[in-house]
């Protein structure tokens, strides 16, 4: 997926409606052809200076209970302080939400022209939404199906105006039902074999059997006599193979935490991400003296600390939920001779640190994103209901930190009551990154993850796209548009054109250091770098055509300042069979890590039409 063509335009014209500005952070203009400027190479002899301009806000959820777990409500920005690294912060904005409002200044996104797509997110009913996530690659059998049950138990008694979606999270992420206040439709989803609840064995998961399996496999030899060498070789495949299966579990994880980040972004308001699961193997704010568990997950490293940022910028607050309901240890009751072993007559020392070691994961998950955890309890259906209330009540701080200095580095936050002894919730700090942009990597494509059928939109990076049969169609016997050389049939050329504003991408000021001018704008080039693709999936989820560029950005001073009245546009073009397919398009900017995803459905009678008559296209 490298190296196709893309075109990068400037806008001129406006043939279409403009989005809201409360959807917007500027005018979004669509663009006519006009090529947008020239590369600029610069010389490595001379010496460069680099402008960054970033004003950095923290934002912080702060949910206020009393000790019966009830929201305290009507306090004022002058009952908080703010601290980060343990000295004091201006607040420089305040705002309570309660259950039930609305946020202002967010009409319904008017309606799009033909052919004309937007991933910008539906205005929500309320300041909170709510995303549950059944987690099936790290949860037992058995508790799946408990926690199917309390699910729909849950949803045949959901208070009216709960606005949810229901993610399920498997060998991949799968999404089941997007936001909606109807209970009908969300018990439909989750009912429905296709596409909703199905309860599975993951094979990454180790369940208590598989460890008891091992257990007395190694009893087995012992008392067959055999060497303690043999036995320990055993006990050292067996524990590299819980290594790997572990090392995976946590990949697929942050890989789901991470999507599930960008497809939030743009949605308004706080995110209350309500994880069901027996076992939570991440940790999105390791302390310095917590090392990763194996050699595989430090590989990780570098994701968790992305998948903290995606989190943190997307105001998300974690809340996990046990799916192993009430645990009862017996390893201290007379009848627990087995000391260390797995059995019938209770829980083991083994189980009993283990299940320890969840708790302690839950509470670190909440505490570190400004959740909750509940565990030991039944009573699954209660606990999503009072994980939804806690989240629904919140007071958003917003203070610009005394410490400007973007190192990487881990902030602690810590919010207090000027003069009332209440409970609070909020994320503990955040990691002080420019940007959650990918490392750079020869020929990687961080788009590739994200085009994938089935998954909602990714609203980091707000566009619109307009998808038609480009018009002329090319002539017969033309070169292939896209990547797949296996495309055969007859085919239908598509126009793709992205339209975004201009300071969705960000872009770095560079001038010689000679220049002694002091006017940003009249002088140096601006430099940017971002992906453009689209992955075509036929209706079997099948990919049948695709393409993607990495385009570099280099703007003279004089288009830089026209685009700051205009817009932006990319252009690709993709040869499409004549069946009914589904469009994946994304952006990723490079900058700042922002990605945006949209799936457009394009129909065989458009294609037919529009194709004929177009000659077959042969492979090679």
């Amino acid at each position: 997926m490298y190296g196709s063509p893309v075109s990068l335009m400037l806008c001129k014209e406006e043939p279409f409606p403009m989005l809201n500005s409360a959807h917007w952070p500027v005018a979004f203009v669509i663009c006519c052809l006009v090529p947008l400027c020239a590369q600029t190479t610069v010389s490595d002899q001379s010496p460069m200076h680099v402008i960054q301009v970033t004003t950095n806000n923290v934002v912080v959820d702060v949910v206020v209970t009393k000790g019966s777990g009830e929201p305290v409500l009507a306090l004022h920005k002058e009952d908080f302080k703010v601290l980060e690294d343990g000295k004091p912060q201006t607040i420089d904005f305040f705002e309570e939400h309660t259950a039930g409002t609305l946020p202002p200044g967010a009409p319904p996104l008017p309606k799009m022209p033909p052919d004309v797509y937007t991933n910008v997110p539906p205005a929500p009913e309320s300041d909170a939404v709510n995303v549950i996530l059944i987690d099936t690659l790290n949860t037992d059998t058995r508790d799946q199906v408990y926690v199917h049950k309390q699910m729909l138990e849950f949803l045949g008694n959901m208070p009216a105006g709960t606005r949810a979606a229901i993610f399920i999270l498997g060998s991949k992420l799968r999404f089941v039902q997007g936001f909606t206040t109807d209970t009908a439709v969300l018990r439909a989803a989750l009912e429905d074999k296709k596409n909703g609840f199905l309860a599975q064995r993951d094979s990454t998961w180790r369940s208590r059997e598989d460890n008891a399996d091992d257990q007395r496999e190694t009893d087995t030899m012992s008392m067959m006599l055999t060497s303690a060498d043999g036995i320990a070789a055993v006990r050292e495949s067996q524990a590299d193979y819980t290594s790997f299966q572990y090392g995976e579990r946590v990949s697929m994880t942050l890989k789901a935490l991470n999507y599930l980040a960008r497809y939030l972004a743009g949605v308004p308001g706080r995110k209350n991400l309500i994880w069901f699961a027996s076992s939570f193997p991440v940790t999105i704010f390791p302390a310095p003296t917590q090392g990763p568990a194996t050699s595989q997950a430090r590989a990780y490293i570098s994701t968790v600390k992305q998948t903290a940022d995606l989190l943190t910028d997307a105001k998300i607050a974690v809340y996990p939920i046990s799916a192993e309901g009430m645990v009862v240890a017996h390893n201290m009751e007379a009848d627990s001779a087995n000391r260390g072993r797995w059995g019938a007559s209770g829980t083991s020392w083994e189980e009993t640190v283990d299940h320890a070691n969840t708790i302690a994961a839950m509470e670190q998950l909440a505490a570190d994103t400004g959740g909750k955890a509940f565990y030991n309890t039944n009573d699954l259906s209660n606990a999503l209901s009072r994980a939804i209330s806690d989240g629904s009540h919140y007071y958003t701080v917003v203070y610009t930190p005394t410490n400007k200095n973007m190192d990487g580095k881990y902030r602690r936050i810590e919010v207090k009551l000027t003069a009332d002894k209440h409970k609070l919730a909020y994320r503990h700090g955040y990691n002080a990154d420019a940007s959650a942009s990918v490392e750079a990597q020869p020929n990687r494509d961080p788009l590739r993850s994200l085009l994938i059928r089935g998954l909602p939109s990714a609203t980091q990076f707000l566009y619109k796209v307009r998808a038609a049969p480009a018009s002329p169609q090319p002539e017969p016997n033309a070169a292939r548009a896209g990547e797949n050389s296996a495309l055969s049939g007859r085919v239908t050329r598509y126009s793709i054109d992205f339209m975004f504003p201009w300071a969705s991408v960000k872009l770095d000021h560079v001038f010689p250091a000679t220049d002694q001018k002091n006017d940003p704008i009249e002088h140096g080039v601006w430099h940017g770098k971002m992906s453009i693709g689209a992955v075509a999936y036929d209706r079997d989820g099948k990919a049948v055509n695709w393409i993607s560029s990495t385009p570099e950005i280099s703007l003279q001073p004089e288009v830089y300042a026209k685009i700051q009245k205009a817009g932006m546009k990319a252009h690709i073009e993709i040869d499409l069979p004549n069946t009914d397919v589904h469009l994946e398009t994304g952006i990723y900017d490079w900058g700042s890590g922002k990605a945006g995803t949209l799936e457009i459905p394009l129909h065989a009678s458009v294609a037919t039409a529009t194709s004929a008559p177009q000659a077959v296209l042969k492979t090679k």
